[in-house]
């Protein structure tokens, strides 16, 4: 083996290893896609082949039996948008979903790497953004629910693009953003602490005892309140709190999101009330700034926005679930990404920073046999249906939230951002 030349290449190496080991513990045999279309993308990008190549490396050095990488580039993703007929936006590569599909029906494993250019579409009609991402969501739809239903053990991640960095940190050299970005990188994936993998086994195990303690409690309903917020968010019965420590219906544990800081569940689609002011941009290919939504019977009534209104308000006409709340999460403020002090204008990171929610698509492993329920079922149950999904955060070190108990009592969850009890 060639010796390690430096600190990065050092941290590059345990970063590649976490993936392999905590994130997708990918099993001896399994084959793994990487790049995987999702959020709308193709796949991996080409800038991000050298610890692309670190990753397959690693998974065949722990067993893999073949693997696969997806390949884009963003040059050739904006020309599209820019010169390609505009009726030819609802066309996708099927080659690229069926090949997913592939993977996802015979449990493989499955990476996604979150990184983008945020302001790649900038200039873009963002219906023409809303098209191309409705279909890919229909094609990719087979092998999504799949994986969602704990048959794929899979991670997504993040790593720094040269356009991703300058948006980052304008205020210093161009020539040390992306060793900057990787830095920080590194540190919120706990990649620079001495055994990364025991870190993560012991994070993984706080979460899951939060977890487990929210779920013990079975509130009906969860309070937020900060300043451009007075939000009630009701919930299902026999509702599932879960962090990000997934286990396959086949028995493997995997981390589906690193970094991460969340516990999450979903809510009761019909019973959403009050206004919610986001406290950072919510970024999809269009960013959406200083939004406020009002919901009446779980269903968002009003929205402003100073920038990205247009994009909002047409995305929850999309279908009837997309007006309604699919997840509502819960992250401390002195999570390491919200002391980092930084906007990743990627939501795989910032949702880390911040309580969070989620219009579009419900959650069904967060209730109890959720996953074995029909669409019907799982609507009866009070879960919601939709083709989207997004989040954006609402949470600050000035919020508050309280359960609600099934006799109308509350008692605090937080307080002033962080948790109101040790667990």
């Amino acid at each position: 083996m060639i010796p390690l030349s430096s600190e990065f290449d050092k941290n590059l190496e345990k970063y590649a290893e976490l993936i392999i080991k905590v994130g997708l513990n990918l099993q001896e045999g399994q084959r793994l896609l990487i790049g995987t279309p999702a959020i709308g993308r193709n796949g991996v990008s080409l800038e991000l082949a050298p610890l692309v190549r670190l990753i397959v490396k690693k998974a065949y050095q722990n067993g893999a039996r073949l693997v696969e990488v997806m390949w884009e580039d963003d040059q050739t993703r904006l020309f599209r948008y820019q010169y390609a007929p505009k009726d030819s936006f609802e066309e996708y590569p099927t080659w690229r979903t069926e090949g997913a599909f592939n993977f996802a029906e015979k449990s493989d494993a499955m990476l996604f790497i979150a990184s983008r250019d945020p302001d790649l579409l900038s200039e873009i009609d963002s219906n023409l953004i809303l098209t191309s991402t409705k279909s890919y969501l229909n094609h990719m739809k087979p092998a999504n629910d799949i994986r969602r239903k704990g048959l794929v053990n899979w991670s997504a991640i993040a790593a720094p693009l040269d356009r991703w960095a300058d948006k980052i940190f304008p205020e210093i050299p161009q020539d040390e953003r992306k060793a900057r970005f990787w830095d920080v990188i590194f540190e919120i994936c706990r990649v620079t602490q001495a055994d990364p993998v025991a870190a993560w086994k012991k994070h993984i195990n706080r979460l899951v005892t939060r977890a487990s303690y929210l779920n013990n409690k079975q509130y009906t309903a969860l309070h937020f309140i900060a300043e451009g917020t007075d939000l009630t968010i009701g919930l299902p019965k026999a509702h599932i709190w879960k962090s990000a420590h997934f286990t396959t219906q086949m028995g493997f544990s995997n981390v589906v999101n690193i970094p991460t800081e969340e516990i999450f569940t979903t809510p009761d689609k019909g019973t959403t009330e009050g206004m919610v002011s986001a406290t950072k941009p919510l970024v999809t290919a269009v960013t959406i700034e200083n939004l406020v939504l009002t919901f009446s019977k779980g269903k968002v009534v009003d929205v402003s926005a100073s920038k990205g209104e247009e994009f909002i308000r047409n995305y929850i006409k999309t279908d009837e679930g997309a007006s309604r709340l699919g997840e509502v999460s819960f992250v401390p403020h002195s999570s390491p990404i919200s002391q980092s002090g930084l906007l990743f204008y990627n939501i795989l990171i910032d949702e880390n920073a911040s309580c969070h929610i989620a219009l579009g698509s419900g959650i069904k492993t967060c209730i109890e046999n959720g996953v074995n329920m029909s669409d019907d079922e799982f609507s009866a149950a009070g879960g919601n249906s939709s083709m989207l999904h997004v989040d954006f955060m609402i949470g600050s070190e000035k919020m508050d939230v309280d359960g609600i108990m099934e006799d109308g009592t509350t008692e605090p969850i937080m307080r002033n951002g962080e948790w109101a009890s040790k667990v």
